[in-house]
């Protein structure tokens, strides 16, 4: 079955502020678009102060540092999450009660919301100089947290990156959205890299 393959750049998220009105957060995408309430999100949110986080009863929420020196994530049920490395990730009910504690300064990280009605699953991957094959039997989501990726699908919509199945480009902090198929990447800058680097890879089911 053909990929549809999307690529939606950094520069095109759309600032938005937080719904409790304490800070602002760029929205890479939302289905539906402009839907509220909607049923996935994706956003990089910029945290410059501590304080509480928004309400979102009836979603799922995953969080993923990607700069600062870190914060800390304390909870309603009184378990506290620190993330303090580019990568580290936590993953809470969207209507646990919770406090934001910075360590060091600003930090951003990138959010992911799905709705309870929905299978959502997120995680971080650790690419190293191999190509991986990711798969999706409805939507995934691809987001690069430190290093260029090429990607390759079936077919599909690359965008402003080039043709219909033509390898893509993705940028770090770029959001890449496929469905029912599979997508090949690799690191572009693998020699110069010698750790793994970062990936968010979620994938959504209705």
């Amino acid at each position: 079955m053909p990929t549809a393959l999307k690529i939606i750049r950094q520069s095109s998220f759309t600032a938005t502020p937080w719904k409790n009105g304490g800070g602002i957060t760029y929205e890479a995408m939302r289905v539906p678009l402009g839907g509220d309430p909607f049923l996935w999100r994706v956003s990089v949110a910029h945290i410059d102060s501590s304080g509480p986080f928004s309400d979102f009863a009836g979603y799922s929420r995953s969080m993923v540092l990607l700069r600062g020196a870190g914060l800390t994530l304390k909870f309603g049920n009184g378990e506290q999450r620190v993330l303090q490395k580019i990568g580290d990730s936590a993953a809470f009910d969207g209507a646990m009660p919770t406090q934001c504690e910075l360590l060091q300064g600003p930090c951003v990280d990138l959010n992911f919301m799905s709705s309870k009605s929905l299978r959502a699953d997120a995680r971080i991957l650790r690419l190293d100089q191999g190509p991986t094959a990711l798969s999706a039997p409805d939507s995934a989501l691809i987001f690069s947290l430190e290093a260029p990726l090429l990607l390759d699908g079936d077919a599909g919509d690359a965008g402003d990156a080039g043709d219909a199945g033509d390898a893509v480009r993705l940028e770090p902090w770029d959001l890449a959205v496929f469905s029912q198929g599979t997508v090949r990447l690799r690191r572009i800058d693998a020699d110069r890299l010698s750790a793994p680097s970062a990936v968010f890879f979620a994938t959504i089911s209705h």
